[in-house]
């Protein structure tokens, strides 16, 4: 009776294991994905070579003009490619952009990730690392043990999860003012710990829009198109990185 007793208790065991398992599974396996405009936004033109690798996706510009390479972690359970329509212009101006593959999508499971970049690409000699929302968050867990790689960090609709005051890093950051899954008082208690911070407020932006991957769960209605908004983050960036690169 014992021994039937237990077998029971050990199949019960094993079928409870078998459903978290396959929902953890169906959980990190589910992620936005990119729209049509992302997926061609990964072909090669005149001004910006699109090369895929297995740990990066990389925008090289026709013509580096500052030698500097961005490095960006994306959104929580958003595949990287829907970024590729933002990384492309911001190669189209200039700059060398590394779209980092992460597990599951989720630069928690590989928030050291920019390294891999680093050491590969010599010819780059300013150093900037960005993310979008968990990305962010990841950026700044790199940035703040090697800040000595970097010139700067971007946030998009992100925020360091940590004091972040010591790293001494420039950073910029970026939110929609209709983003309501950006958790705004952690975003602003955040900023204020930031000794050389800069924000940028997009007038009628929301969350989702700083990729190309259609309406995010709880987020606003945007009041301005993708395009628009990118347009604005985009120029954002390029004048940050313009005015805190150092050769």
């Amino acid at each position: 009776m014992q021994r039937k007793k237990r077998k029971n208790i050990l199949v019960i065991l094993g079928v409870l294991i078998l459903v978290i398992g396959i929902a953890i599974i169906g959980y990190l396996s589910d992620a936005y994905e990119p729209h049509q405009s992302a997926i061609e936004a990964l072909q090669s033109t005149h001004d910006v070579i699109v090369t895929e690798g297995e740990e990066y996706i990389r925008f090289e510009p026709k013509e580096n003009k500052h030698q500097a390479g961005l490095i960006f972690y994306q959104g929580g359970k958003v595949e990287e490619e829907a970024y590729a329509l933002l990384m492309r212009s911001l190669a189209e101006k200039g700059i060398s952009v590394y779209l980092v593959r992460m597990p599951f999508n989720l630069a928690v499971f590989d928030s050291d990730a920019a390294e891999k970049v680093i050491s590969n690409q010599e010819e780059i000699n300013n150093w900037y690392l960005s993310g979008h929302s968990l990305g962010g968050v990841m950026a700044a867990s790199f940035a703040e043990k090697n800040p000595e790689q970097l010139e700067g960090v971007i946030f998009l609709a992100s925020y360091p999860a940590d004091d972040f005051s010591d790293a001494g890093l420039d950073t910029l950051s970026m939110y929609g003012t209709n983003d309501e899954v950006l958790n705004t008082k952690a975003y602003f208690d955040a900023f204020e710990s930031l000794p050389k911070g800069k924000a940028e407020v997009i007038e009628g932006g929301n969350h989702a829009q700083f990729g190309n991957y259609g309406p995010q769960e709880g987020d606003g209605t945007a009041t301005i198109s993708v395009e628009e908004q990118q347009t604005i983050t985009v120029d954002g960036m390029v004048e940050f990185i313009e005015n805190t690169i150092k050769n």
